[in-house]
């Protein structure tokens, strides 16, 4: 259960539409599942605002399949990154309604639609490094944003990025992914003013030491809005920028509803002041 769904529920009891039993039950669900090679924490949703993911890299198909039983037990979204093939065939030979993007190695079970809030730009150096930025984007979507793929657009042809400079200035949060020297995440931090989540990936040539360049670059970049996570991992890119941008996203909308509720009584006090000017 996420914390907006646990506050749906209490208004929901305040409203009298359930009664305390059934909140009760709800309430008395163990925080973890134990089962045999994995305790599933199954209200991290409600500390965290998303539930729990699982990385399958290294884990047996079979216990795979036992921690999304958990997860969709609770009713929770199930996210799964890194998914060897052998385990994406078994856990949709058991729930074949998950959705597979074998592009970014991810399995995903919604049990209703998030809803969306702010907006992410996710910004691909090259096409090589698709996979990462793939997985980024399956992960903010996931946890609720809007996000906008821009591909191929790395400093080898800047002109490429410049093309899309209100796209950029539009989102509320930015990951870039980038291999090879790992220039761009600077070169997105000078062009906006949100925050720039930098992903290095192991693409590249000897020097490029698996990621360790691109992911010393971004960490000495001279931008002020970048920030950096570990190499390859498009989800912690995805899901930071995803949180950042949820929360403006939902601020900016709450600002929104309280102008419209305070645009009929500015109306009304318009009309009272010129009534009464007609008065006099």
């Amino acid at each position: 259960m996420r914390d907006d769904e646990l506050r749906r529920l209490l208004e929901a009891f305040q409203r009298g539409e359930v009664d305390l039993d059934h909140v009760l039950r709800v309430l008395r669900t163990a925080p973890v599942v134990e089962l045999t090679n994995a305790t599933v924490d199954v209200h991290r949703a409600i500390r965290c605002g998303f539930p729990e993911v699982v990385f399958c890299q290294g884990k047996r198909p079979e216990w795979v399949v036992e921690i999304v039983r958990s997860l969709r037990n609770a009713g929770q979204t199930c996210l799964c990154t890194r998914v060897p093939d052998d385990v994406a065939e078994t856990v949709l030979g058991t729930f074949p309604d998950m959705e597979h993007n074998a592009l970014a190695r991810t399995l995903r079970w919604l049990p209703q639609p998030p809803e969306r809030a702010g907006v992410v730009a996710v910004v691909c150096a090259g096409t090589s490094d698709l996979p990462v930025a793939e997985e980024a984007r399956v992960t903010a979507e996931t946890i609720g944003t809007e996000v906008r793929m821009l591909v191929d657009v790395g400093v080898a042809g800047i002109h490429r990025l410049l093309r899309h400079t209100e796209a950029l200035a539009d989102a509320d949060a930015i990951v870039v992914v980038a291999g090879m020297e790992g220039a761009l995440p600077s070169v997105v931090g000078g062009l906006v003013g949100c925050p720039v989540i930098g992903v290095p990936t192991s693409v590249g040539y000897g020097a490029h030491l698996s990621g360790l360049t691109p992911l010393h670059a971004m960490l000495t970049s001279c931008a002020s809005n970048v920030a950096v996570v570990n190499v390859d991992s498009g989800f912690n890119g995805g899901f930071v920028a995803a949180l950042i941008a949820r929360r403006i996203g939902l601020v900016r909308r709450q600002l929104e509803e309280l102008r419209k509720r305070l645009e009929p009584a500015e109306g009304t006090a318009s009309e009272n002041t010129r009534a009464q000017e007609g008065d006099d």
